[in-house]
């Protein structure tokens, strides 16, 4: 795991401004316009950089760091191979769990979604054999991972997961505004014409249910118009359209919808 503090060299507890002056310094060393030698070398290093202080200048994206970063660095204290050892515990599925969480950490993608959909056939339930904050935490990196794999539905049901743990006992706070982030992006946009419409239009009413605002839920009924409008049912997309428009009258993108649909506006919102 890239260690951020180090890549900028400053003190995991150092201030905004100290990460903001070790950023212009270090950036002026390596940045490539400004190398003799090895311009793609230097390109690399300064993407890494830039990674590091966009992470660390986010009180957000910080914490969740820290996080991550901790757990990590706790790791690296056993004086023996800790994952050859959770490795032969097959028959332990505390160990297998940990083993999961441990290979996402350390960026073992693969292993670890081959050991969760293997145990995942089997019934096992990662949140039986994992504390609960390992568990939202396991859960976050499993959701990015199979998004990043274009396996939507399997992301989507980790994120739905981590939302409904979160409101009955916080603990990511205001990262929890990613997961509804990531919740809404999966659904409205990266689902679209890949999973069917009765299955996008189930997981729309989730999200309306999750009254996440005002705004987010106008959004989501335009989009269940928006689906009703492509399957011919007209009638349907007016009805959620009209439901978007009572709960925000500036709706964008409608314009074109209305004229498909035929829509005739209320004066009721």
């Amino acid at each position: 795991m890239i260690n951020y503090y180090e890549i900028l060299e400053v003190d995991q507890d150092s201030s905004l401004r100290e990460i903001k002056k070790s950023f212009r310094r270090k950036a002026k060393q390596i940045h490539p316009d400004l190398q003799n030698k090895d311009k793609r070398a230097s390109e690399e290093q300064m993407k890494i950089l830039l990674r590091a202080y966009k992470v660390l200048i986010d009180p957000v994206k910080r914490e969740e760091y820290d996080r991550f970063l901790g757990r990590y660095q706790r790791q690296r204290q056993y004086h023996f191979d800790y994952r050859e050892f959770l490795k032969k515990r097959k028959d332990d599925l505390h160990s297998q769990a940990k083993l999961i969480f441990y290979d996402l950490l350390n960026f073992r993608r693969e292993e670890a979604i081959e050991l969760f959909l293997e145990l995942d056939e089997q019934g096992v339930r990662l949140e039986n054999y994992l504390s609960r904050d390992d568990y939202m935490d396991c859960a976050f990196l499993l959701a990015e991972a199979f998004t990043d794999r274009g396996e939507y539905i399997r992301a989507y049901t980790l994120y739905k997961k981590l939302y409904i743990y979160e409101l009955e006992k916080p603990y990511f706070h205001h990262f929890i505004e990613e997961v509804i982030d990531r919740l809404r992006d999966l659904v409205c946009f990266k689902m679209v014409n890949l999973v069917p419409n009765d299955l996008l239009l189930e997981y729309l009413r989730d999200l309306i249910a999750f009254n996440f605002s005002n705004k987010d839920t106008a959004f989501f009924y335009k989009k269940m118009a928006e689906i009703y409008s492509n399957l011919g049912e007209n009638d349907a997309a007016s009805y959620y359209l009209r439901e978007g428009l009572k709960l925000n009258k500036k709706l964008s993108g409608v314009k074109k919808l209305m004229d498909k649909i035929g829509f005739k506006e209320s004066s009721s919102f």
